[in-house]
């Protein structure tokens, strides 16, 4: 799979590289052309060797990021470019493909952390983002990436992946900002129009599929074997170290205090791979001195990791995974297993799932007190409220869920759910609009009726 751009030579002078996780001594160029491990098959990761980063200190680091938070100074002002030195050093200006993402509201749930028992509960808001989910974090350095191979005389001429919707979006725009060629697969009547517009909107090859992500995975992955189409999904790397600066950022939002716990909604596990390792990153540096626990939130009509973490991840589980609300999480197998099963045990972290009821009464619950919220969030918000209800997150605990993409992406799931559409749910916090006659007294006394029955 490899195709190499650097020489040898200066390969074993560069400091970031892929290397594998289960152990194997290669190194090999972050612009190489490469995916697994090619002695073991393993999951590669990109390494920042440690000793060049140590040339600043842990408060000269937390200053730097703090300098360049939100400044208009390209490419600083973008939430991952401004950790540049920790993401690609390498890569050059010209190169960058940013639409200044990240920096998101880290908001504060006061309202909804009353009602649940957690006054201090914040919801890390990344679907407030250029196309509305967390996906922009790490597509922004693959894409980068990719443009600088382009540049230095690779093969690659397009760039693919499988996707249940945020990831082809974020993959769409960034190549189309870029201008490189992008071919999308879904799985055909499993993505919201919110969704699947936005891609073909931004001009990609959209290759609706007969089949789940899972067997859109497979086909990405035959079709990228060629070295001129690189595969975009979260099995690559350099998603992650986008995607890991969330974690970073939302210490720097606390004035770099760690939370007690952060949770997540989870499918192919990239993203909770990717937190863990931003934690990592700071630990190792001395800019905090632990790491929160991290709970991963799974749809129960998807659940593997929760199925193998269950049996003490003694097994990777896969299942076939059904429908679901949370169609964005609905992976049976999913790619990034040995990194999440990291995460969750050096952090003594948890993996909880949601019903579909659950979740979506999370969310409605949620968007009652001013949020609005993607069934993936419910996801997370579901789960939380099971922890809190079982003792396990305490009331006086700093907790930190992760909203990975913006409630109206999902406003078919919205609409049916306050017209009591969906199936195996209840619509407990039911709020259909009213038809009322052109009649004031009508009108006002429908008014009185709502408000008394909400005081």
């Amino acid at each position: 799979m490899s195709s190499a751009v650097e020489p040898k030579s200066e390969l074993e002078n560069q400091t970031v590289y892929f290397r594998c996780i289960a152990g194997c001594s290669a190194k090999h160029s972050i612009f190489d052309v490469i995916y697994t491990c090619p002695s073991c098959g393993s999951l590669l990761e990109v390494h920042h060797e440690r000793e060049p980063l140590r040339k600043r200190n842990p408060y000269q680091w937390q200053q730097l990021f703090d300098s360049r938070a939100s400044t208009s100074t390209w490419p600083y002002g973008s939430g991952v470019w401004g950790m540049r030195e920790w993401v690609i050093p390498a890569l050059k200006d010209e190169n960058v493909v940013s639409m200044f993402e990240g920096n998101s509201n880290l908001f504060w749930a006061e309202r909804l952390g009353r009602q649940l028992g957690v006054p201090d509960l914040w919801i890390k808001l990344c679907g407030n983002s250029h196309t509305g989910s967390f996906k922009d974090l790490g597509m922004t350095v693959l894409v980068s990436v990719v443009k600088q191979m382009m540049a230095q005389g690779s093969p690659v001429k397009a760039v693919a992946c499988a996707s249940t919707g945020d990831t082809s979006a974020a993959l769409a725009a960034y190549a189309a900002y870029a201008g490189i060629p992008a071919v999308i697969f879904l799985p055909a009547g499993k993505v919201s129009t919110a969704q699947l517009i936005q891609p073909v909107a931004n001009g990609a090859h959209v290759l609706a599929l007969d089949t789940d992500f899972d067997g859109c995975m497979k086909i990405v992955q035959e079709v990228t074997q060629d070295n001129s189409i690189y595969l975009a999904n979260s099995m690559n790397s350099l998603r992650i170290e986008g995607q890991k600066t969330v974690g970073i950022e939302i210490v720097r939002q606390f004035d770099w205090e760690v939370p007690d716990w952060i949770v997540i909604p989870v499918g192919n596990l990239g993203n909770i791979s990717a937190l863990h390792k931003g934690f990592r990153l700071m630990m190792d540096l001395g800019l905090v001195t632990r790491m929160p626990r991290l709970v991963a939130a799974q749809a129960a009509k998807a659940n593997p990791f929760y199925e193998s973490y269950k049996k003490g991840f003694k097994e990777k589980v896969r299942v076939t995974a059904q429908d679901t609300l949370a169609n964005a999480i609905r992976i049976g197998d999913p790619v990034s297993y040995a990194k999440a099963e990291r995460a969750i045990k050096e952090t003594d972290g948890i993996v909880e799932q949601a019903t579909e009821n659950e979740l979506a009464a999370a969310a409605a619950h949620a968007d009652l007190t001013g949020m609005f919220t993607c069934p993936h969030t419910g996801v997370a918000l579901a789960v939380l409220n099971k922890l809190i209800k079982k003792g396990v997150i305490n009331s006086d605990d700093k907790t930190v869920v992760i909203s990975t993409a913006h409630g109206l992406k999902f406003t078919d799931f919205k609409v049916a759910y306050h017209e009591s559409r969906l199936d195996e749910v209840t619509s407990e916090f039911a709020n259909p609009a009213v038809h009322l006659p052109n009649d004031a007294d009508v009108v006002k006394a429908e008014i009185e009726k709502r408000l008394t029955k909400t005081t």
